[in-house]
C-alpha cells in the first residue's frame, strides 16, 4: 500500500496526497505509533547518520492527526532553517506553522470550528503552542470513543482511574494542571485537564 492510502486511514483523504509529498521532499522517516499518553507526536532533528524522524499517535482522530502532523513537520521546518537557534514554539515555529496550514486551508479539509480555532490560534501571537487548550477542545469534540471522561469534567475529590488500573483521587487545580493524589502508592501527580480516565465506580 503506498504512503497516501496509508496516510488518508489517518487523516482527510485529500490532504494525505500532501503530507505524502512532504515526506519525501524532506526525506523524513514518518512513523504512526501506539499512543503514547505523554504526547500525541514527536519531531526528532537530524543525528549522525540518522534523518528526520517524525511519530504521530495512531488513535487520534482525523482531525487531530493532521493537525499534530503539520505541527511536527513545523517543528522540521524551523530545525533545517534555524537549527537550535530558535524556540521550540516561537516565533519562527509559529510562521512555519501557519505557512504549513496554508494548503489544508485552501482545500477546506477541516471543519468550520476547527478552521476558526486553529486561525484564531495563529492570529494569537501570545499563544505559546498548538498544544493550546481551546484548539485540543475543538478537536477533542470529533473523537469517536466517548466511553472516558475529561479529567477537567470531574467533580473535587472524584475517584478516577487509568487505563492501566491506577486509581487516583481528583485534587485542587494548580496553575494549568489538577494535581491528583494516586491511591495505590499516596504519591501526587499533576495531570492535564484535557487528559482521558475512567469514573471509578466505587473507591
Amino acid at each position: 500500500m503506498d504512503k497516501v492510502n496509508v496516510l488518508a486511514q489517518y487523516m482527510p483523504a485529500p490532504a494525505a496526497p500532501i503530507i505524502a509529498k512532504w515526506i519525501d521532499y524532506f526525506q523524513c522517516e514518518f512513523r504512526i505509533s501506539k499512543n503514547r499518553s505523554t504526547k500525541l507526536g514527536d519531531y526528532r532533528h537530524p543525528f549522525k547518520d540518522k534523518g528526520h524522524k517524525i511519530s504521530v499517535n495512531n488513535d487520534l482522530n482525523q482531525y487531530a492527526f493532521l493537525v499534530t502532523t503539520v505541527h511536527e513537520f513545523a517543528h522540521l521546518l524551523t530545525w533545517n532553517d534555524h537549527k537550535n537557534k530558535a524556540k521550540p514554539h516561537g516565533t519562527e515555529w509559529k510562521t512555519n506553522f501557519k505557512r504549513m496550514m496554508n494548503p489544508f486551508f485552501e482545500i477546506e479539509v477541516f471543519p468550520p470550528d476547527i478552521h476558526q480555532t486553529i486561525t484564531n490560534y495563529l492570529n494569537n501571537p501570545t499563544a505559546s503552542s498548538c498544544t493550546d487548550l481551546t484548539l485540543a477542545r475543538a478537536l477533542k469534540k470529533y473523537d469517536t470513543h466517548l466511553s472516558t471522561t475529561r479529567i477537567e469534567e470531574l467533580p473535587i475529590h472524584a475517584i478516577f482511574v487509568l487505563k492501566d488500573g491506577r486509581k487516583f483521587k481528583k485534587g485542587e487545580r494548580i496553575r494549568k494542571r489538577y494535581r491528583c493524589e494516586c491511591l495505590d502508592n499516596g504519591n501526587i501527580y499533576l495531570f492535564n485537564p484535557l487528559a482521558e480516565v475512567l469514573l471509578a465506580t466505587g473507591t
